[in-house]
């Protein structure tokens, strides 16, 4: 059967009577999936009058405006692929920006650029750059378009849709190919997985679109089905993260989704609020994009019950972009569930033996889901390649419709990332009872006298010492004698008794995982190294730890 290619799928939603509600400016703008897919169309016709055509590359950078959605429809109807860029992190690091955003472009070989209008002065073309196109100054109704001068091209399943470029977390970000096919059945796989229901579902997110959640998840999904969607910024949540489970509550949000440092800040203002909202309508709250934290779920579902929040609604789940977006995914109204294994068999046996929550070892390891339809799971030795059983660790594995087809112009990364069909994801994990656990990053796994010491559970047990900014703390092992690895511990602090949070830094780590920290800097609030998306770098600020270029606190 021949796959419906995603712009058909648009086009078909355009007709129904889902909208899009944008509440990013001072008051919401609600318009229909149509509305947009004409406005699109007209813009299409724009860009294609400015040599903009079928197979070409664009880049797309600005903030979530209505002007930034109807521009990436009309990319996609052009024929040609977006390459939506990341924002600046922090407006002190604009000269940083500028590079890497002028490095993604030329890596993209992109032909044009479409920019907003507040942006447009942070870039200054140089010879040898593509055409630069302000989005403010793409008016097809100044210019004579309309949706009727749009000449819609032959779409094909494997046209590349996206370039989607990695976070960077562990390594350099890189551009990953994703075609028509490949985001069509993993969409397909999300709508199984997730029980969706395009009648009566409304989609809410905040979520970068230049993120694969937030493009393929909450904007890509709802475009091309025709579900009712509202969306925010990140800047806008960052700014009050109240507002986003006040935007739930006001629009009887169905589906949501962030990262757990997102749901810390929203147990927060949940707590906080003299209001009393209404999260009934939650039947999926996905917590994803990073190590999920158990108790932070917790915390979340108990601030949430005065607001009628269902538990079963908040769980977490995996994705990545190498798959679109979503890899395995509970069945919904599931909860939270965990496994609790024996945390020295872990790390010294790599077994996740279960044992009782009472036990001295124990450690809590969130469960994942079952993979999405399409996919298959496998965990295998990362030495050996030899596949092993349930409750064995290893590196995890995937195949299936939804992988895609290699990291752009990089042939060299695509031999080391696939064995076969199988893409290894560089992830190691566990399977029990069918259910995917995550364990942590290859290149991140501390090894301390045998055993695999997980920084997450540093990060974790250090975040919750007072004068520490919880989400904020990054563990990493450096060269020891005899091939040991000691911990070092960096965290951000706006505290000045630094002494006192050193002593109980240690302490922690002591107390979490048995192993003392060989050094404890602690760094001003807003340095340590973040992707575009807010992931920790681990890998660059142990660089920065060992160049002595980390920006450390100063006692008051």
């Amino acid at each position: 059967m021949v796959m419906q290619t995603i712009v058909s799928r648009i086009e078909h939603a355009a007709k129904g009577d889902g909208t899009v509600t944008f509440v990013t400016g001072p008051e919401p703008v609600t318009k229909t999936w149509g509305q947009l897919h004409e406005e699109a169309r007209a813009l299409a016709a724009a860009l294609q009058a400015r040599g903009i055509s079928q197979g070409d590359h664009v880049a797309l950078l600005g903030p979530t405006t209505p002007e930034l959605v109807t521009a990436l429809q009309a990319i996609w109807l052009t024929g040609a692929t977006p390459v939506v860029l990341p924002l600046p992190m922090r407006l002190s690091s604009l000269e940083e920006f500028t590079a890497s955003t002028k490095a993604r472009i030329r890596g993209a070989d992109c032909a044009a650029v479409l920019i907003d209008d507040d942006l447009a002065p942070f870039v200054e073309p140089t010879v040898g750059d593509p055409p630069l196109h302000v989005l403010g100054e793409l008016d097809p109704a100044i210019e004579g378009y309309s949706a009727n001068d749009f000449i819609r091209p032959d779409y094909h399943e494997d046209d590349l849709f996206v370039l989607q470029f990695t976070s960077g977390s562990t390594s350099e970000p890189k551009g990953v190919v994703l075609p028509n096919r490949v985001i069509a059945a993993n969409l397909d796989a999300i709508c199984v997985a997730a029980e969706v229901d395009v009648e009566t579902d409304v989609m809410v997110s905040w979520l970068p679109l230049y993120h694969d959640m937030g493009l393929v998840g909450f904007c890509i999904l709802p475009m091309s089905a025709g579900i009712d969607l509202v969306l925010g910024a990140p800047q806008d949540f960052m700014a009050s993260p109240g507002r986003w489970m006040e935007w739930v509550s006001t629009y009887g949000g169905t589906a949501t989704a962030g990262p757990n440092f997102s749901y810390v800040l929203a147990t927060r203002a949940l707590r906080r609020s003299e209001e009393t909202l209404d999260l009934s309508s939650l039947r999926i709250a996905l917590n994803g994009a990073e190590p999920v934290d158990p108790a932070s779920v917790r915390a979340f579902i108990e601030a949430g019950q005065r607001h009628g929040l269902r538990p079963g609604a908040v769980f977490p789940a995996f994705g990545m972009a190498e798959v679109a977006i979503a890899g395995c995914f509970p069945v919904p109204m599931s909860g939270l569930q965990t496994d609790v294994v024996d945390a020295e068999r872990l790390e010294v046996q790599h077994r996740a033996d279960p044992v009782d929550a009472t036990h001295p070892n124990a450690r809590e390891i969130v469960t994942l889901g079952r993979p999405v339809p399409g996919l298959r799971f496998r965990i295998v030795d990362p030495t050996t390649g030899a596949e092993r059983g349930e409750r064995e660790v290893g590196e995890l594995q995937i195949a299936g419709t939804s992988v895609m087809s290699g990291y752009y112009k990089r042939p060299d990364v695509d031999a080391e990332s696939f064995n076969g069909e199988w893409f290894r994801t560089g992830d190691l994990a566990y399977l029990v009872d069918g259910q995917m656990a995550m364990c942590g990053r290859i290149k991140d796994v501390i090894i301390v006298g045998g055993r695999n010491v997980y920084p997450q559970d540093i990060e974790r047990a250090v975040g919750d010492i007072d004068g520490i900014r919880a989400g904020n703390v990054i563990a990493f092992g450096i060269p020891g004698r005899h091939s040991k690895e000691r911990v070092v511990v960096v965290a951000e602090t706006r505290a000045d008794d630094l002494d006192r949070i050193k002593a109980e830094v240690t302490e922690q780590s002591m107390s979490a995982v048995g192993v003392p920290c060989r050094d404890v800097a602690l760094v001003k609030p807003g340095t340590l190294p973040k992707t575009s998306s807010g992931k920790l770098q681990r890998a660059l600020c142990r660089q920065q730890y060992l160049d002595d270029r980390l920006e450390t606190a100063a006692a008051v």
